[in-house]
């Protein structure tokens, strides 16, 4: 059965965001991400096929001091 984006709207406008906050913090036990490695570093020797413009590297260099 097809609804209509008016019925849509008038569903969801029954809902406050008060009621939206509780129910996302009750389901959010179950949304935990699963646990991830921390990256490993790669040496610069595995680093292929990378080209920076000559004026990006000098822009990122200088944006160090900030």
């Amino acid at each position: 059965m097809k609804t209509s984006s008016a019925s849509r709207a008038t569903r969801e406008a029954e809902f406050t965001l008060d009621e939206l906050r509780g129910d996302c913090a009750r389901m959010a036990p179950h949304w935990a991400p699963p646990a991830k490695d921390a990256p490993r570093p790669v040496p610069p020797s595995h680093i292929h096929g990378v080209v920076v413009p000559a004026t990006s590297a000098r822009l990122a260099w200088r944006m160090l001091d900030y």
